[in-house]
């Protein structure tokens, strides 16, 4: 059966610097990120291309989204496995290529280290990515690669 879920986000350009868009260092890239019930996220563009570095950006969440994506996947797996996990942590990073007037990711690594208990089996923490991986609704939805060099930390407990 299909299931759909839907997403709103309202975006608002808070970038008019008083001459709007008259020229392309004449307006700042800021913007406010609004989803109901939680709070708003202050966004610009990379500083690559004008945006404020101390802002979220596009390039920025889309690897979040990914990295937290596979996380949460990862979670429910290694618990259907019998996998205890203790802790994670993700040093995930994106690679885009410039082409053109425009650009595209050609690549999304991430980079787990997943400490399991004692009693928990590693091959099968590991196994987990691999399922992981293919359950991961925003891994599901890009047109590019996204690995996994996933490292795994039994706890002495």
């Amino acid at each position: 059966m299909n299931h759909q879920h839907h997403y709103r986000v309202d975006v608002e350009w808070t970038g008019n610097l008083g001459s709007g868009t008259d020229g392309y260092r004449n307006y700042s890239r800021d913007h406010v990120i609004r989803i109901e019930g939680k709070p708003p996220l202050a966004g610009s563009s990379d500083p690559s291309f004008r945006g404020d570095a101390a802002r979220h950006n596009p390039e920025d969440m889309l690897v979040t989204a990914l990295s937290t994506c596979h996380m949460l996947s990862y979670l429910h797996m290694a618990t259907v496995a019998g996998v205890v996990v203790t802790g994670y942590v993700d040093a995930a990073e994106g690679t885009m290529a410039m082409e053109r007037d425009g650009g595209r990711f050609v690549e999304v690594v991430l980079r787990p280290t997943v400490t399991i208990s004692a009693a928990s089996d590693p091959a099968k923490a590991e196994a987990a990515h691999e399922t992981a991986h293919h359950a991961c609704f925003i891994a599901n939805s890009v047109n590019f690669p996204v690995r996994c060099e996933a490292r795994i930390v039994v706890s002495s407990d």
